[in-house]
């Protein structure tokens, strides 16, 4: 029985090729001919769209142990309950880039759509297009869903970031790094041009980022970055950037609190209940400057980066996460908090004997409330809580390059927290995290 379907399946097959080739045969007179009106008209059209396509990808599985049962942390999310160890697919990712060039070979449009596909479910992770201008090839048009043009490491691809996430501060304030927006850039695409090596990026972005599904308030981001490109001074490699961000939302009530000094000379949140308050923005202000430096010597190269953010951050009593939709607490909005911030990257990388070995040292933290310290948090009548405390992390690991898409990342995340009078805060917590992770990029 098997041998018959096989053969009614090949009898078949044979006759759709046949009737294929016929379809094309009055483009070919004579058997021997190539038909050529084919190639012109359908396969050469057909096969040249793919010519401006890219496809990447990479896919990071790891491996992680915690200090404690259901600690929580910002590398790769929170553990569960009962666990303190776990394996995972912290990211999966495939990138389709279409590159429209002139007959100069400068860019006049690109079309980029990348997806990323874990245990935990598939999400878009970047939609736009990019229209360049080609008289000069200096401006470009980007509107989408694409990456907020702040800071250095927020725009650092994952795959090429050597630590195995983004830092606290950049996880709560710039939640998926992307946003839905319009942007306008100078960025020279002529290698001869002076300015070749400048880029100023400034747009407009709704604010919710990737954790909302559609804007929440008509109050839009406004955000820019001036940045000098890896320029050689020598034997060294020297890039900086300035970013600014002038930003909001709108409270869902007339209760403000804002950090002020009580009639007993203490640090507390004291509130403004004026009516104006319902519908007016609280400022989101981040200010943010970056270095860069890189030393190419025989072994390989060592590098030194140093970012600094601070400014005013709206948040609620116990969240200082840039929000995705109005808080609310069962469908009724909660006040607003208002708080100064600041916090930084330090980063060193240096290879070992060779380019495939690398040592990483990373310091980071992110103080959301810098005019309160230690135990004024969680005193009794202050408003104070856990959404104040400050934190800071030492990371240290160790990268071995196995060839130029794989590499092994082994790395420690030592965190640390204020003391404070809130319970569970009083003391350092258990949440040191260890994390193996193997990468393959194409």
């Amino acid at each position: 029985m098997g041998f018959f379907k096989q053969t009614i399946f090949r009898k078949a097959f044979s006759l759709f090729f046949l009737l294929f080739l016929a379809s094309h045969a009055g483009a070919q007179r004579y058997l021997a001919d190539i038909d050529t009106a084919f190639i012109k008209d359908t396969v050469r059209p057909f096969l040249k769209k793919f010519e401006n396509i890219r496809i990447t990808g990479y896919m990071q599985p790891q491996f992680q142990i915690v200090s404690a049962d259901g600690a929580s942390t910002y590398g790769g999310g929170n553990f569960s309950a009962f666990s303190k160890s776990r394996f995972m697919l912290r990211r999966a990712r495939l990138k389709v880039d279409y590159l429209l060039q002139s007959a100069h070979h400068f860019p006049q449009g690109l079309f980029t759509f990348q997806v990323d596909a874990t245990e935990r479910g598939v999400i878009v992770r970047d939609m736009f297009i990019r229209i360049f201008e080609t008289k000069n090839n200096n401006l470009s048009l980007t509107t989408g869903f694409f990456a907020r043009p702040f800071g250095f490491e927020v725009n650092l691809g994952s795959s090429y970031r050597e630590s195995p996430e983004r830092g606290r501060m950049s996880q709560i304030l710039m939640p998926g790094e992307r946003d839905l927006g319009a942007m306008v850039s100078f960025e020279p695409q002529d290698k001869n041009n002076k300015y070749f090596h400048l880029k100023l990026d400034a747009g407009f972005f709704n604010g919710q980022g990737a954790s909302g599904t559609t804007d929440f308030d008509s109050h839009k981001d406004f955000i820019t970055r001036f940045s000098v490109k890896p320029y050689s001074i020598g034997k060294a490699e020297l890039s900086v950037g300035l970013s600014l961000l002038l930003g909001g939302w709108k409270n869902g009530t007339k209760y403000v609190y804002s950090s002020g000094v009580s009639s007993g000379g203490e640090q507390v949140f004291i509130v403004d209940s004026a009516a104006a308050n319902l519908g007016k923005s609280s400022p989101r202000h981040y200010y943010g400057s970056d270095f860069q430096i890189r030393f190419k010597h025989r072994k390989g190269e060592t590098e030194l980066r140093a970012e600094h953010w601070f400014g005013t951050q709206p948040g609620t009593a116990n969240s200082t996460t840039n929000p995705g939709s109005l808080p609310n607490s069962n469908g009724t909005p909660l006040p607003t908090y208002v708080r100064h911030f600041n916090g930084g990257f330090f980063y060193i990388l240096q290879h070992i004997g060779s380019t495939r070995h690398q040592l990483i040292l990373k310091y980071d933290w992110y103080d959301p409330n810098i005019r309160v310290k230690g135990t004024q948090i969680g005193k009794a009548g202050t408003n104070l809580n856990a959404s104040d405390i400050s934190y800071s992390t030492f990371g240290f690991g160790y990268t071995y390059y196995m060839n130029s898409q794989t590499k092994l990342i082994l790395y420690y995340d030592l965190v640390s927290n204020e003391n404070t009078l809130i319970t569970g805060a009083t003391n350092d917590q258990k949440d040191n995290l260890f994390t193996a992770r193997l990468q393959f990029r194409f």
